[in-house]
Parts: structure tokens; sequence; C-alpha cells
């Protein structure tokens, strides 16, 4: 079974409730979605052809136990499952980062879904599949990239309705240049919204680096 990857490194994890961690990041090539402020352009397209044996390898020979399968949107391959499970079979704990658009429910019991809900500010929010709201499981966790006002009033509704409680971590950044940290925490703290901000922090660490962490 094969994959296009268009890159495996070793990083600090930026987002989720993991970061701060050191990680090995497997980053699947295709993307079925265009977000506005989109910072991995590369890998719509760019990859080459692995197998599913050799990105274990890849990943053992980099030695970390925790492990980010990324894109792209890695649903898209359906040899990412065989992946994931064989990450897991060797005890790492695999963290796979999805744009919410893809049905969740095919990931193996223990890995760990990062589902993005798209804002409308993504001009992508036409695309998201509701029905993963269902599908989350304690385990998982949801984030929201904010790009203004109306994006928060947007996400913070859905927290309220259909998340605060019954989903373990609820992640809201901001979109990297597009509003700034500081207004969309005096937002939450205005309304009480008991949901994590975060960072991201690998570009904090290496602000002019545009790939590889």
């Amino acid at each position: 079974m094969n994959l296009t990857v268009c890159e495996i490194f070793k990083s600090i994890q930026g987002e989720s409730s993991f970061a701060g961690l050191p990680f090995t990041i497997v980053r699947l090539t295709g993307c079925n979605l265009r977000c506005t402020y989109c910072d991995t352009h590369y890998a719509w397209a760019e990859g080459e052809q692995m197998s599913v044996g050799d990105v274990v390898q890849a990943v053992e020979e980099l030695g970390m136990k925790h492990v980010l399968v990324t894109g792209g949107e890695p649903l898209l391959q359906s040899s990412s499952l065989e992946l994931i499970e064989r990450l897991l079979m060797e005890q790492r704990i695999v963290l796979v980062e999805t744009n919410g658009s893809m049905n969740i429910s095919v990931l193996p019991e223990k890995a760990i879904a990062i589902m993005d809900i798209k804002c409308p500010g993504s001009g992508q929010s036409h695309m998201m599949d509701w029905g993963n709201l269902e599908r989350l499981r304690p385990i998982d966790q949801v984030k929201f990239v904010v790009t203004d006002r109306r994006d928060y009033n947007w996400a913070a509704e859905i927290c309220r309705k259909n998340l605060i409680g019954s989903c373990k971590e609820i992640l809201m950044s901001t979109a990297f240049g597009r509003l700034s940290p500081r207004e969309l925490a005096d937002w939450m703290l205005y309304d009480n919204l008991e949901i994590r901000l975060q960072l991201q922090l690998h570009k904090q660490i290496w602000p002019d680096e545009l790939r590889g962490v």
C-alpha cells in the first residue's frame, strides 16, 4: 500500500493540548479544501510515493513516541488508515489532524482526531461534515481558526450548543497575521467561554520557516 508523502520531520508540536511536546510530523499530500489562510499550499500537490512500511521506518528512525499525521487532508488517502494502525501497533501516540470534511469514524480506535471546524472566514465552512459532531469521542479534540469577530461569534455558538460538556478539548486560535491573540482572549474572557486558547507555537519558535516545522 502506497502513500503520497509531502514531508516527514521532527518538530515541536505547535497546536492541540499536546503543544510543546516533541513530535514526528508525517505530512501527506492532497487537500480537498482551499482555506483563505492556508499556510501549507505546497502540500496540495507536492510529494513522493512511499510504501506504508517505508513511512513507518522513517518515523522509527526519527525516534519520537508521538506522531502527528496531517496534510493536506490525510483521510483523502485510504492507505493513511493502514499507516495509523501500524504506528499504533508500535505503541506510539498518534494524532490525526483532519479538516472536518471527511467522516472521522473510519479512524482506528486509539488514534486521536484533531478536527477542524471551518469558520466562515476560511471560505470552506460549507464543506463541513456536520455528522462528525456526533462521531467525536472523548479522546478527540476540536479546533477553530478565527479570522475576525464574526468567526468568533459563529464558533462560540457552536461550542455552546454542540460541544461544551460533551467534548474533552475545544481549542480556538487566530488565523496567523489576521487577528491578534489578545483580541481573541478578550472576547473569550468577556463571554466566560471555557475553552482553550491556543497559539501556533511552532510559528513563534521558527517565524521565518515556511515548512519543516
